[in-house]
């Protein structure tokens, strides 16, 4: 008998005895019992995983920004606005990564602004938590408690998962303590969701609630296979469709944070989009998935490992991509330096190519590796006369496509299509996130201006 016909029969409690066969437990879904009666259950593997998912509060104080309505300021004067800070408290989840170092890995929307975070172990212990260091756009923090006898999750290789794989979600929804649902992975790379800024999220339907944000997901094993995130509900609540940061990226992101106190993200140096069938129609590719590179930029990792302008690049060390984004967020969360092997498809024939990536988030870039139409800009983390941060304009060659735009030297961007950036490495994201025309909010002297790119 097929063994995935097994699996189904003893999943669902059917009598397999009654069909006349005879199946052995051990070759389906883990069994736990006596010798006399066994039954499935995945007891004894939660018993050792959910000691090393922890309860996180947090307290701190928010500040916003507040109208102050014309009528005020006409008797008052004033400015047209305030600023107002509001104390908060919030619930979320963590997961122990190592027990000798005290790691507690969560989600930095959980920790963010934070004053004070508590870690609250299963055993009742409660421990200050000190915050090591967060990314943003991936949605991970790393934090430190220094108690004695953790338990912790053994992480596993993600990129090993597949489409039906069983998976356990363990976190503290709504506030409630060690909470364990079940389901199967729904699918993998999930990307352009607008949760973050670099998304190659699980997807799953094993029930994920508020309060689930930066617990275990876990494989039968018991072994770590990503960080819940998110959910998608039209009330907040669970639909079956969940998703969680792959525990590869994760755990790449978390040893930068703890190496270096930030994430220094891999810069390959290429435009591109997905593949899709008109595109591979196009290109006389037989592939309809991957990411099609549209432009290589000048002096950057992708061009020093000669890729080039029609490469369709199908894999990332091995691993099928699903498309650009999901490429995107993989060299994202590599370490600048980190040592690639692309496979590509080029003029019909498949090669390897090894990249060793470039720094995303140096002080200072050439900007071209950012734009092509901000070539002959050199742009560097600066400030505002105001003292705000922002991307200076630190040279400028006359002449050049960024000085035909009207960019100046010493301008300071301070935005990207009314969105706010305040370093090198955000404005290449938010460029990166754009699409269609492009306006920038750019700082010259006391003045403010937009210059638009088409």
């Amino acid at each position: 008998m097929n063994k995935s016909f097994r699996q189904i029969l003893l999943i669902s409690g059917i009598a397999v005895s009654s069909l006349g066969l005879t199946l052995n437990a051990s070759a389906a879904l883990p069994f736990f019992g006596s010798d006399k009666e066994e039954v499935p259950s995945l007891a004894p593997m939660l018993e050792e995983a959910t000691p090393a998912v922890v309860s996180i509060s947090v307290q701190g104080t928010q500040t916003s920004r507040q109208q102050v309505p014309e009528m005020f300021r006409y008797f008052f004067g004033g400015p047209q606005e305030q600023l107002q800070e509001r104390p908060f408290r919030g619930l979320g989840s963590g997961v122990i990564i190592d027990a000798d170092k005290g790691y507690v890995v969560t989600n930095n929307h959980v920790v963010d602004n934070a004053d004070e975070i508590t870690v609250k172990l299963t055993d009742g212990r409660e421990f200050k938590a000190k915050k090591l260091g967060a990314d943003e756009q991936s949605d991970i923090a790393l934090l430190k408690i220094d108690p004695d006898n953790l338990a912790f999750l053994p992480i596993a290789d993600s990129d090993k998962l597949r489409v039906g794989d069983f998976v356990v979600a363990i976190g503290n929804p709504f506030g409630l303590s060690q909470t364990v649902t079940s389901g199967i992975v729904s699918a993998l790379g999930r990307s352009g969701l607008n949760i973050g800024g670099y998304e190659d999220f699980i997807q799953t339907d094993a029930a994920i609630n508020r309060g689930n944000s930066g617990g275990a997901l876990v494989n039968l094993k018991g072994e770590l296979v990503g960080i819940n995130t998110a959910i998608f509900g039209p009330n907040g609540g669970n639909v079956g469709i969940g998703f969680a940061i792959p525990s590869n990226m994760m755990k790449s992101l978390v040893d930068q944070i703890a190496e270096f106190g930030e994430v220094r993200r891999g810069l390959l140096g290429i435009l591109g989009s997905d593949v899709d069938a008109g595109l591979a129609e196009a290109m006389n590719a037989d592939v309809n998935i991957g990411a099609f590179v549209s432009e290589v930029q000048p002096d950057s990792a992708a061009e020093k490992a000669g890729l080039q302008a029609g490469d369709i690049i199908t894999a990332v060390n091995g691993r099928e991509l699903s498309g650009f984004q999901e490429l995107r967020a993989k060299i994202a969360s590599m370490g600048a330096g980190a040592e690639v092997s692309l496979t590509i498809l080029r003029k019909g024939k498949s090669m390897d190519v090894d990249v060793v990536l470039d720094d995303a988030t140096q002080a200072e870039v050439t900007a071209s590796q950012i734009h092509p139409a901000l070539e002959g800009a050199t742009l560097a983390n600066g400030e505002d006369n105001a003292g705000n941060g922002g991307v200076k304009v630190a040279e400028l060659e006359r002449n050049s496509p960024a000085a035909r735009i009207g960019l100046q030297q010493d301008d300071v961007i301070v935005g990207v299509n009314r969105n706010r950036v305040t370093t090198v490495a955000e404005f290449r994201n938010a460029l990166e996130e754009s699409t269609g025309v492009i306006a920038l909010n750019v700082k010259r002297g006391n003045s403010a201006l937009y210059l638009v790119i088409r």
